[in-house]
C-alpha cells in the first residue's frame, strides 16, 4: 500500500491562496493522487487533477474533463467496499510519471487485485493526463481468483 506524506509546507487540496502552496514534483502528486484514492477519497484525488484531464483506461474511449472523470471514479467507488495500490515501479522523467502497479479493489468481502501500467502526465501540479492499461482477462478473472483464496483461506483455518 502506498503511504505518501507531503513535503513539508505542502497539500494536496489544490489550494492556491496564501499559505502551503500544492504538491509540484510530478511524482509526489501521482502518489498522493494514488494514497486519495485507497482511501475513497474522490474529492481530494479530484484536486489533483487538471480540469481538462484525459483518463483512459485502454482500450476504452478516453473520459475528457473533470466531470467525465469524476463520474467514472465515484461509478468505481460505489462498487468497491475498498481499494489498495501496490506500486512495484515508480519512474519519472519531467512531466511523464510511469506506474508499474497491483491495483485491489474490494468488492464485498473479496479482493480482486490486477496488474496495471499507468502513465500519467503532470503540469503544475496538476494531472493532465492518465492513462491506465492492464489485461482484460487478468481483470476478468480477479474476482473469481479472489473468492477462490477467500474459500481455500477459510478452508484452510
Amino acid at each position: 500500500m502506498a503511504t505518501i506524506r507531503p513535503a513539508p509546507n505542502a497539500t494536496t487540496d489544490g489550494s492556491d491562496g496564501p499559505g502551503p502552496s500544492r504538491l509540484t514534483d510530478p511524482t509526489e502528486v501521482v502518489l498522493a493522487f494514488l494514497a486519495a484514492l485507497e482511501r475513497l477519497d474522490v474529492d481530494a484525488a479530484r484536486a489533483l487533477l487538471d480540469p481538462e484531464i484525459e483518463y483512459q483506461n485502454v482500450p476504452l474511449p478516453p473520459a475528457r474533463g473533470i466531470k467525465e472523470v469524476e463520474k467514472q471514479l465515484n461509478g468505481f467507488m460505489k462498487l468497491a467496499r475498498g481499494f489498495r495500490v501496490i506500486n512495484h515501479n515508480v519512474a519519472a522523467e519531467g512531466p511523464v510519471v510511469l506506474t508499474e502497479r497491483t491495483d485491489i479493489f474490494t468488492i464485498g468481502r473479496v479482493d480482486a487485485g490486477f496488474w496495471v501500467c499507468g502513465t500519467f502526465e503532470v503540469h503544475d501540479g496538476r494531472i493532465t493526463l492518465w492513462r491506465d492499461r492492464f489485461d482484460w482477462i487478468d481483470v476478468l478473472s480477479s474476482y473469481p481468483r479472489g473468492l477462490l483464496r477467500k474459500v481455500l483461506g477459510r478452508a484452510h483455518r
